[in-house]
């Protein structure tokens, strides 16, 4: 246990230095503020161009046997996987419009697939990309089919 006097031995910081040192601790904390969104972003981008690259599929693509195809069928290269990160970004921004946009698509395709030319298919379990299944005929149509038989 330090002694009463020992306290007293010690110089005391003046207020310019605690400032200093203070004024250093920020600079530290902003560059980690600037840095940290920016290296959080290239990895998150990294993540889904490495996965759309090798496959054509993130992990959640997998498991909902979904995946990310050129507009000819084929894989992304590195440019178009990092363009379709890009434009989806944009196409969040407006509260996911760009996204919702594929309810009201007649392809079913958000703006960032329209952009890069991509567009996002169903697939089987292993992971090949499913042809469309044809559509149903309308209530008209089949109501036609059945008179004719009559």
């Amino acid at each position: 246990m330090p002694s009463p006097n020992t306290a007293h031995s010690f110089e005391p910081a003046p207020l310019t230095r605690r400032l200093a040192a203070f004024c250093y601790d920020l600079l530290l904390l902003a560059a980690l503020i600037v840095w940290f969104p920016v290296s959080l972003l290239a990895i998150v981008a990294a993540f889904f161009c490495g996965f759309w690259l090798h496959g054509g599929q993130t992990v959640g693509m997998r498991t909902w046997c979904i995946r990310v195809v050129r507009d000819d069928g084929g894989g992304l290269d590195w440019r178009q996987a990092v363009a379709r990160f890009a434009a989806a970004l944009v196409s969040v921004l407006p509260i996911g419009m760009g996204v919702f946009w594929s309810v009201f698509d007649v392809d079913g395709r958000a703006w960032h697939d329209r952009w890069t030319r991509t567009r996002v298919v169903r697939t089987d379990v292993r992971g090949t990309p499913s042809a469309r299944a044809p559509a149903p005929p309308s209530s008209r149509a089949a109501a036609t089919r059945s008179a004719q038989k009559r």
